[in-house]
């Protein structure tokens, strides 16, 4: 294989000493290109697609370079060109490909599938922007384009494309893809992602995300989820969504005739995962294409799709379980629409008294999780807990009619990125004391045999303190944010919304604000840090954003505060500032409202780089609790039952807890005088109001308990010793939670795939 001064001497015409970083990075990836493309893809009988409309990837550089084996060949040769792998890191731009935990788990799970041998490819759309580039002005979020593309990327245009039908024309898409590296493999898989050469960047308006959405053919992957507040936004979803499975669908037809397939037999070829309800339209597009293209039997076809399609159903937010009208189905994809006519009056005359399970509901709305359901054969939760409400609750009319299709498989990350690539002092830490299987198997539980080791415990907190350091100087670098280096690293980062709490912390930090003023000055500084996104159309997400960000202004300007307690909403959160973040913390907010949380990823990142996790039983937070033991974690809150049953009856009234006298001058200080000086009047009230009056995720309901908490948590801080056994027992537990061993749950369970050594 040539070096990188050979690869640097064909492209720039100068040796590597004399590149700049960005070059350097341009270099690599042409170096890990032609590595890639030596290696033979994964191969079997059956292959899956893994549909989903976001691939959230992160930098590919470190973890590309890892899963090759060639992480220290090339950190070497760089460093003697007087150069280093940490600065052409920072050179590389991160695909805008997804947006939060749905996108990150999705790239994981490609890393595991190629890791484990499975032959299986991702599917998606390319993204010219992805959702937003995220910015603050005068405390507030602000938008525009996060462009990508333009800077040197490992996308690689194929000869593959694909006419689509829709209603009123039919347009030709390009097929995009990226090489997906199993770790210490010799073959691997791909990510194919579909764009549209029509469309144009330009017609974005002043820099902004803003954008004629009825102009499809030059707008249709400009953006992530473009803002469907309007009906024009809601028919573009339809498009994109059309788009993606359309060609998805011919893709997997064609790859399996190529392998052998006569169609009737096409479930013996291809097994179909799709990552909510996104791409759920690829059923009746499947149905719609054995049919009318290739001439299989209706009923046959509709067969052959059942046998194919496996649904993970992410939420039980109803907003989330996605529904079209068929009047914008028929706009878009006519025959899809009539096809999904069809398959809803199967169904109603096969279940003629229960109105719950159609597909088609009487105000001629498309529900698109119940088509899912009736034509696939896997149904899975991402947690036990999430799994269970499912089956009890939200998904119950289905459970009761098809109890074999419904199934848990516990969410995971892979290791490889998030411990050994971003952790790498850990890392080392862990070869030395329990070997290097683990980066195979996942297994740290050997871990525990260091729990009383003060050698190793102390180690534990100096790569702790070694990597606040490293967040310090990277938020100081790239956003001009200045933290206390020894203080309390307290994290929440996630997308923003009302079920996940953002706003109950930034009310216990009013407590905390309150409480040093009144001096009682904690023992060691605290910082709490925030990171995520508002959707651009839920406002009051954003005026949560506006009340943290505001609330971070009064504190940093009281000289009697700002001491001991810090306030920070990084800017533009993606896997990058979580790679710097996440082996930063010492305790992880995991405080969404119980029984709304599916399952969590965050969690995982945070417990396996030794975090101490505050938090609701929610979600996966329950396994996270029973693995790592009551005495290393902090839990707090009503319980999910209680909290489903509050729903159903109506019987949660937050004005009960606002009338507290510990409750109400916190939820008053946010339209304080204090407030109102840095932050805008109608946010603040707006707020104020909300949560007053509404606070439909309850944040008022969980506040007392989460304060006593969190004192509690920020004094057990102060026995660094023991904290560090709180830390370690987090890291030996976190094994469970390796997407390896997801993913060989879904295959041995769902997909049935050979494995390739």
């Amino acid at each position: 294989m040539e070096n990188l001064d050979t690869i640097a001497q064909a492209y720039f015409e100068r040796s590597i000493d004399e590149l700049t970083d960005a070059e350097v990075y341009a270099v690599l990836l042409q170096y890990i290109k032609r590595r890639t493309k030596e290696m033979p893809l994964n191969q079997s009988k059956r292959k899956l697609y893994y549909i989903s409309a976001e691939f959230l990837l992160g930098k590919l550089l470190t973890t590309n370079l890892i899963n090759l084996g060639a992480y220290d060949e090339i950190k070497e040769e760089l460093a003697n060109h007087g150069r280093s792998l940490a600065d052409i890191e920072d050179a590389e731009v991160e695909p805008s490909l997804g947006n939060g935990g749905l996108g990150r788990l999705a790239a994981c799970f490609m890393d595991s599938i190629a890791s484990l041998g499975l032959n299986g490819d991702g599917v998606g759309l390319n993204y010219h922007f992805g959702l937003f580039r995220q910015f603050f002005r005068n405390n507030q979020q602000r938008y525009e384009p996060d462009e990508w593309l333009n800077h040197p990327n490992w996308l690689t245009r194929t000869s593959t494309h694909y006419n689509i039908p829709f209603g009123r024309y039919t347009v030709q898409s390009a097929m995009y893809e990226i090489d997906v590296i199993g770790y210490d493999k010799r073959h691997r898989n791909r990510i194919r992602l579909f764009d549209l050469d029509s469309v144009d960047p330009m017609i974005i308006q002043d820099g902004s995300i803003a954008f004629d959405k009825n102009d499809v053919m030059h707008n249709l992957t400009l953006f992530l989820y473009p803002d469907d507040s309007d009906h024009a936004g809601k028919v573009l979803r339809v498009y994109q969504q059309y788009f993606m499975v359309s060609n998805a669908a011919q893709l997997i037809i064609d790859e399996a005739i190529a392998r052998g397939s006569n169609l009737h037999d096409l479930a013996d070829y291809a097994v179909i995962q799709i990552n909510d309800t996104h791409p759920t339209l690829v059923i009746p597009e499947m149905i719609r294409l054995l049919n009318r293209v290739h001439h299989l039997d209706f009923d046959e076809s509709i067969r052959i799709v059942q046998k194919m399609l496996a649904f993970t159903n992410h939420t039980i937010l109803a907003e989330a379980l996605e529904t079209w009208t068929m009047t914008d189905l028929y706009e878009v994809c006519p025959d899809v629409a009539d096809i999904i006519r069809a398959l809803d009056a199967k169904m109603k005359e096969k279940f003629p008294d229960n109105e719950a399970v159609a597909i088609i509901d009487n105000y001629d709305v498309a529900h698109m999780a119940h088509m899912a359901i009736h034509f696939g054969f896997s149904i899975n939760g991402v947690s036990k807990l999430h799994t269970e409400i499912l089956k009890d609750s939200e998904l119950k009319p289905f459970y009761e009619i098809y109890p074999e299709k419904f199934n848990n498989k516990t969410n995971g990350i892979t290791f490889r990125r998030w411990l050994t690539a971003s952790n790498p002092e850990l890392s080392h830490l862990l070869d030395e004391t329990i070997g290097t299987e683990w980066h195979k198997d996942g297994d740290l539980t050997a871990l525990t045999a260091y729990k009383e080791d003060d050698v190793v415990l102390e180690r534990l907190y100096t790569i702790k303190q070694d990597n606040k350091r490293r967040l310090a100087e990277h938020l100081k670098r790239t956003q001009n944010l200045y933290i206390h280096e020894h203080a309390i690293i307290d994290v929440q980062i996630k997308r923003i919304h009302e079920y996940k709490r953002q706003q109950m912390l930034a009310l216990y930090l009013i407590h905390k604000y309150m409480d040093i003023k009144q001096g009682n000055k904690p023992e060691t500084p605290v910082t709490v840090i925030f990171g995520g996104k508002a959707a651009p159309a839920y406002v009051i997400a954003r005026d949560i954003i506006h009340m943290i960000l505001t609330l971070s202004q009064v504190i940093a300007n009281d000289p009697e505060v700002s001491p001991y307690l810090q306030v920070f909403f990084v800017e533009n959160y993606n896997v990058t500032e979580a790679e710097y973040l996440i082996p930063a913390a010492d305790l992880s907010e995991q405080i969404s409202l119980a029984s709304k949380e599916a399952s969590g990823t965050s969690n995982m990142k945070f417990m396996l780089n030794g975090a101490v996790t505050i938090c609701t039983l929610d979600g996966a937070n329950v396994e996270i609790a029973e693995l790592a033991g009551e005495d290393n974690i902090y839990t707090f809150g009503q319980a999910s039952e209680t909290i489903v049953d509050l729903y159903a009856t109506n019987g949660y009234h937050p004005e009960e807890y606002y009338n507290r006298p510990t409750i109400q001058p916190l939820v008053d200080f946010i339209v304080s005088s204090q407030m109102k000086q840095y932050g805008v009047s109608d946010r603040l009230e707006r707020l104020y109001n909300d949560i007053k009056g509404k606070d439909y995720f309850m944040a008022l309901i969980d506040l007392e308990e989460f304060i006593t908490v969190k004192e509690q948590v920020y004094k057990d801080y102060e026995d660094h010793q023991a904290w560090a056994k709180r830390s370690l027992m987090n890291i030996a537990k976190a094994g469970h939670f390796s997407s390896d061993r997801t993913i060989n749950e879904y295959n041995d369970d769902i997909w049935h795939l050979e494995k390739q050594d």
